[in-house]
Parts: structure tokens; C-alpha cells; sequence
């Protein structure tokens, strides 16, 4: 990727954090971004254009953030724990990139298949991990999104209520939460 479209993307994916999509115009991108808002036009054909671009690149930058430190060599359960913890602390610390990315899942329109794909292919060493757990018969035999949907997505959803002082969680209760989301998961024979 170019430097001039990164540097775009970048700018664009600060002000969407600050700004949501209403708010947001090509000329506050361009401003932000230390470009003339023709340069814009050389690299996204419209605004549209612009944020389905930005989606990908907040998805694939999610992706790399959930999956720093897994090892699919390591245990089950080591790399869940590290997997959950990572969309713990992605989600508390409320970065641009966490922000957006639940401004883009919150859109009511159907993402479409190139995206989809998109999705997959970023986030696959997750669903790889899930697929070798129900392979091994770890893991209940449900979708990989449902698993991952009651294993890692509560992390998600607690962190959002730490963030806003609706609960509060400290090491050990973490550590109790994570093993709960596992026991969810697990095949108990």
C-alpha cells in the first residue's frame, strides 16, 4: 500500500473514531490527512469508496491486534486464553481501531461477499484454532462462529461494561471469567 494511502486511511480512521460517519467529510480527511482533497480521488473513487477500504483495513488490523502472541503449537487452552485476554484488552483500551470496528459491525446493512471473505481470511487462525478443538473432541460440536460467539466474544462485551463503570473486574475474577467462557466451550464427557 502507498504511503499517501495509508496516510489517508489512517487520518480517516482517527476522525471516524472522533467523529462517527455522519460527521465525517473528505474535506476534514484531507485536512488531517496533510493532503489536497484531489489527492484523495487518485487512490477511492468517493466517500464510499474511502470507508469500505478503511472497513478492511480496521478488520485487518483488528485481526493482527487478536492474534498477537497466538501460537496454534501451544495448548488449547493456553491459546484461548491468550486469544480471550486479547479481545479483553483490545476492547478496554478504546483505540481508534477498537472504536471502529464496532462503529463498522454496527452498520445495519449486509456485508457483502468480497467482505465476507475478507473477514474469513483475516480472522482464520481463530476458526482454525476452534476447528481443531472440535476435531480433537476438546470442544462441543457447534460452528466455529458460535463457538467463538460464547468463548471470546463475552471478553468483548464485559470489557464494554468495564469501560463504562457498569462492572468491574479484577485479575482473579478475569481469570475465573475466562475459565467459565472455556467450560462453555468444552466437550464434557
Amino acid at each position: 500500500m502507498s504511503d499517501k494511502k495509508t496516510q489517508i486511511l489512517e487520518a480517516t480512521e482517527r476522525l471516524l473514531a472522533q467523529h462517527g460517519f455522519d460527521r465525517l467529510s473528505m474535506q476534514m480527511v484531507a485536512k488531517e490527512a496533510g493532503v489536497a482533497a484531489g489527492t484523495i480521488y487518485r487512490y477511492f473513487s468517493d466517500k464510499n469508496d474511502l470507508l469500505s477500504q478503511l472497513r478492511n483495513h480496521v478488520v485487518q488490523q483488528c485481526a493482527t491486534k487478536m492474534l498477537e502472541g497466538h501460537d496454534a503449537d501451544k495448548p488449547l487452552k493456553q491459546q484461548f486464553v491468550t486469544l480471550w485476554l486479547n479481545a479483553w484488552h483490545l476492547t478496554i483500551r478504546r483505540d481508534d481501531n477498537a472504536i471502529n470496528r464496532e462503529q463498522f459491525d454496527s452498520l445495519p446493512y449486509q456485508r457483502n461477499g468480497e467482505q465476507r471473505l475478507m473477514d474469513l481470511k483475516a480472522f482464520s487462525p481463530i476458526h482454525q484454532f476452534f476447528e481443531s478443538g472440535i476435531a480433537d473432541a476438546t470442544f462441543k460440536p457447534l460452528s466455529t462462529s458460535v463457538l467463538s460467539g460464547i468463548g471470546i466474544e463475552p471478553a468483548v462485551c464485559l470489557a464494554r461494561k468495564q469501560v463504562q463503570g457498569v462492572i468491574e473486574l479484577d485479575e482473579s475474577a478475569i481469570e475465573d471469567t475466562i475459565n467459565a467462557c472455556w467450560d462453555a466451550i468444552c466437550l464434557h464427557r
